[in-house]
């Protein structure tokens, strides 16, 4: 114990040693470092900013393409654009012959019959006892034809001037401009764009289709449809190139009936170029309305008119309630009478108006046909049925590849009983190409059916 406690104390007795002391130039020149930047590759710098800038453009492109794809989709779902509305003519009356039964009548009314004509009678008499002490002079005349001039200018609003404008060189390499015109009128608004009818026998080739309205402002048209047959074609002009003044000045022409009974010796007026001048007007009546133009799988009346004109004539004839009666087309017209004005019948177009707005395919038969006559249904001696007998047939046509023959009477087409050759046309009119049609059709006496896979203008 005495022992621990003697080492104890020499331990504690032991002299302490003295500290190094901090010398502050020394710590300075341990802690002077240089710090060095790491170099710069300038390779791997270039290939990162080249791989940045293509994923940049990679990812440009694919956001555009997106959007130029979803844009219509969406754009679409949010404001739903409208469809063009389908020109539609009215069908027009048929005024029906009186029946057998329906001239049977009694006695009473046999008495208010007679009574009704001697009142007749007598109105007639005072009428020409007045008219006999009427005179006309020089000014009632001038009130007539500016009656005449007044209807022309409305019915004006609906006519417009076609031009098809065609580029060419001349032999020292100038360029130069063929400008070929025609007058059309305005066949109706589908809601987004004006659509005009013209004949386009001057506008095959053309560059580019102008339009001139009656306010003489000009827009370009673009071709919808064009009817071999007919020469006939419909234009479109946008409602959206149209001004608010110029749909203010224009009109939808009306369409009449070129198949009422009294259109014979009719007053009618020649509006567009019936002198071959735009603009120009005659005056006239109707001469003849008998005359069928026979072409493929169509038939339409000619009226013809005593107004002389142009070879080259274009524009409409209306009656003296401004309605639209014919087309003006000298093409078929005859050497003897080159000059006199002639036109198609408006109610046998309307069906191809129809179709040719509405830029709906139309089927192709390609037959030449008329109605049977009465003549030969009533001979007992002819086993002749009612329906559509067939003049001619175009080569290579469905109906040729079909088997149909010259001669043959179409009776029914599927379900359909056919008596006409304008019931025939209907069911043509609403078929499509490619449909395939039964007829049913008699021959020297034989009934047979065919199908007819129906072709495309």
């Amino acid at each position: 114990m005495a022992e621990s406690e003697k080492g104890q104390n020499e331990i504690r007795q032991e002299p302490v040693k003295e500290q190094a002391q901090y010398t502050p130039s020394v710590q300075a020149e341990f802690m002077r470092e240089k710090i060095k930047q790491k170099p710069v590759n300038k390779k791997k710098l270039l290939r990162r900013t080249v791989i940045t800038a293509v994923m940049a453009v990679v990812f440009g492109l694919v956001a555009c393409v997106t959007f130029l794809i979803l844009e219509p989709v969406i754009s679409n779902r949010l404001y739903p654009e409208e469809e063009p509305k389908e020109i539609e003519f009215p069908e027009e009356t048929v005024t029906e012959e009186m029946k057998p039964e329906d001239m049977l009548v009694n006695e009473e009314e046999a008495a208010e019959a007679v009574e009704t004509e001697l009142v007749d009678e007598q109105i007639e008499e005072q009428l020409e006892e007045i008219l006999s002490q009427v005179e006309f002079s020089l000014d009632d005349y001038q009130s007539l034809y500016d009656e005449m001039r007044v209807l022309a200018q409305d019915a004006s609003r609906a006519v417009v001037t076609v031009a098809g404008v065609t580029s060419d060189v001349d032999w020292f390499n100038n360029i130069y401009e063929n400008v070929a015109s025609a007058s059309g009128i305005i066949v109706g608004n589908n809601g987004k764009a004006m659509l005009i009818l013209v004949s386009a026998g001057n506008l095959n080739g053309a560059d580019s289709i102008e339009v001139t309205f009656c306010d003489q402002t000009q827009v370009e048209a673009e071709l919808v449809q064009k009817d071999e047959n007919t020469g006939l074609a419909i234009l479109s002009v946008p409602l959206s190139s149209i001004g608010g003044g110029t749909m203010d000045a224009i009109d939808v022409a009306e369409l009449g009936s070129s198949n009422g009974p009294n259109l014979l010796g009719t007053p009618v007026i020649a509006l567009g170029s019936p002198l071959g001048t735009g603009g120009s007007i005659s005056y006239g009546m109707v001469t003849s309305t008998g005359t069928i133009i026979d072409l493929p799988d169509a038939a339409y009346k000619r009226i013809t008119t005593d107004i002389y004109g142009s070879r080259n004539a274009t524009g409409v004839l209306i009656n003296l309630k401004g309605m639209v009666i014919g087309i003006i087309d000298n093409v078929n017209t005859g050497n003897d009478m080159s000059n006199l004005l002639t036109a198609y019948g408006v109610t046998e177009l309307k069906r191809t108006i129809e179709q040719m707005s509405n830029d709906k395919e139309r089927a192709y038969l390609g037959i030449h046909g008329a109605d049977v006559p009465k003549e030969a249904i009533e001979d007992t001696q002819i086993d002749t049925p009612a329906g559509t007998y067939i003049r001619e047939i175009e080569i290579d046509s469905p109906a040729m590849a079909a088997g149909i023959q010259s001669g043959d009477v179409v009776t029914r087409v599927g379900n359909t009983e056919i008596t006409t050759y304008n019931e025939l046309l209907d069911i043509l009119q609403s078929s499509k190409p490619e449909d395939v049609l039964t007829v049913r059709l008699t021959r020297q006496g034989h009934e047979m059916s065919v199908d007819v896979t129906l072709g495309s203008w």
